[in-house]
């Protein structure tokens, strides 16, 4: 067992372990540690606690020492100063007509370095941008180019439904999401109705997929033959979420009838559906 504390960075939800070093620590307490990007400032999301070393990416750096009143000072120095490197960065780009969209702006907690995050269709040669940049705001310049969907974790945007996108919101990465969770759900397969704002599937037909799978199995297929209460029938349509079919029954007259019934007052042998993950892969064409 190894003990560890849980550390956030900015808006990022995302929590990553450190070694508290034998300090002890409570949610909300203003961290300084070393990251691959240079020493930062962190929050604290989770306290001293001891978990597996299985759950731990190693190395697993140490906590350099908690924030003193000049640290938090300085942090939110850098919070503005930060907007002010994230305008000069615009204009450089405007001056030299690239054909890229700045997204955010950071300092590393001692400004050793300026990083800056963009998104563009295009490979970029920024050189001249950089060493504009450099001379500017006189440290190190890093560019990251990242994706749209990137874009939106960080900056947050409403989603279809009208909240406020799950990765920006509270998803800490992004989860694996096919076209087979929605055909799975029954969920028009129009790009348009089942991508979020970054053009990728939308995370939450994650969320309750588990559920539609498990059901999905336990459902007789659409057209096939069923006994009921009522007699023989034939499976028009399935209710996954109130686990009901309607199926085509004769009546006392002999007609055709729609009825609808609970999947455990019906029999089916061999009627039921089976998963196929042979096409776990098949979101391609919207995915990527």
């Amino acid at each position: 067992m190894q003990q560890v504390v849980g550390i956030k960075f900015h808006s990022n939800k995302k929590i990553y372990y450190f070694n508290p070093m034998d300090i002890e620590f409570n949610e909300g307490d203003g961290v300084i540690v070393e990251t691959a990007r240079g020493i930062e400032f962190g929050i604290v999301a989770t306290p001293n606690k001891f978990i597996d070393e299985s759950e731990i990416v190693k190395p697993l750096k140490d906590v350099m020492r908690k924030a003193t009143e000049k640290d938090y000072k300085q942090n939110e120095e850098n919070l503005e100063k930060k907007k002010w490197a994230y305008k000069v960065c615009l204009e450089k780009i405007q001056e030299h007509n690239l054909p890229m969209k700045l997204v955010d702006a950071d300092y590393t907690f001692d400004r050793s370095k300026a990083i800056f995050s963009f998104t563009s269709e295009n490979r970029v040669d920024f050189r001249e941008l950089v060493k504009d940049l450099a001379i500017v705001l006189k440290s190190r310049i890093e560019l990251r180019q990242i994706y749209e969907r990137d874009d939106i974790k960080m900056r947050g945007a409403l989603a279809p439904c009208g909240r406020v996108c799950c990765c920006h919101s509270h998803l800490a990465d992004f989860e694996k999401v096919t076209i087979k969770m929605a055909k799975v759900q029954g969920l028009s397969l129009n790009p348009q109705k089942i991508s979020g704002i970054c053009g990728k599937l939308m995370c939450c037909l994650k969320y309750e997929n588990d559920y539609y799978v498990e059901t999905l199995k336990e459902m007789p297929k659409v057209g096939a033959s069923v006994t009921t209460n009522d007699g023989d029938g034939i499976v028009s349509s399935v209710d996954l979420l109130h686990k009901t079919i309607k199926a085509k029954v004769s009546n006392e007259d002999g007609a055709i009838v729609v009825r609808e019934y609970n999947i455990a007052d019906v029999k089916c042998e061999t009627c039921y559906n089976e998963i196929d993950d042979s096409d776990d892969n098949d979101n391609d064409s919207i995915e990527e």
